[in-house]
């Protein structure tokens, strides 16, 4: 069997990746399931997709292995852009979900529904040794709330309603919310890929 190493000590995105790629008979492998421990990669990229091929381009050529990597975050249009790569430290160090949300809410007073535009964004890379980085990238539109409600989510989650919703990511099931996430339609975008790696190794 294939084996494709994702740079997360995330879990729950670890568990999302394996059931993707075992119906290739692909083995994802996770940081943490690795016989030596990775340093965590310093993101000092621009964008989401330079951060995502850092962490994968660096331990690729590392373990010498194919690595997939992802970087994500929200994309607010009122604040051009903010918080951005930031996303996850937007309210400083150490990283404070709620801390990010209340800056958030600060930022965006004063801003009326239809300007409160925002989305969520997933790149991931995908990195094979000698070979050319593959990008796939996927979006959630939606826009932010004037307070945060739910409980059933992480980071922005309580202030962010997708599009055609009227609640927020946190009100929704887990199953729901996996199946309109940024990073589900970024793994979509990843299908055909990965079929043709599969067939090819």
């Amino acid at each position: 069997m294939n084996e494709m190493i994702i740079a997360t000590k995330n879990p729950g995105k670890a568990k999302e990746f394996k059931t993707f790629f075992a119906r290739y008979r692909i083995n994802a492998v996770s940081l943490p399931e690795l016989p030596r421990e990775m340093d965590d990669i310093e993101e000092t990229g621009t964008t989401f997709a330079e951060n995502a091929a850092l962490k994968a381009e660096q331990i690729a050529e590392l373990l010498g292995k194919p690595v997939l990597a992802d970087d994500s975050g929200l994309v607010i249009d009122a604040l051009s852009g903010r918080p951005g790569i930031f996303s996850a430290r937007y309210a400083g160090e150490p990283k404070d979900d709620m801390k990010n949300i209340h800056k958030v809410l600060r930022e965006l007073q004063g801003v009326g529904a239809p300007e409160r535009t925002a989305r969520f964004v997933c790149v991931l890379a995908v990195a094979i040794p000698g070979e050319p980085t593959v990008f796939k990238k996927g979006y959630c539109e939606g826009k932010i709330a004037a307070e945060q409600a739910g409980s059933n989510g992480f980071g922005y989650d309580p202030i962010f309603i997708p599009d055609r919703y009227t609640k927020t990511m946190a009100e929704l099931s887990h199953e729901e919310k996996n199946r309109i996430s940024h990073r589900r339609h970024a793994i979509d975008q990843l299908e055909d890929w990965v079929r043709q790696y599969a067939v090819s190794n």
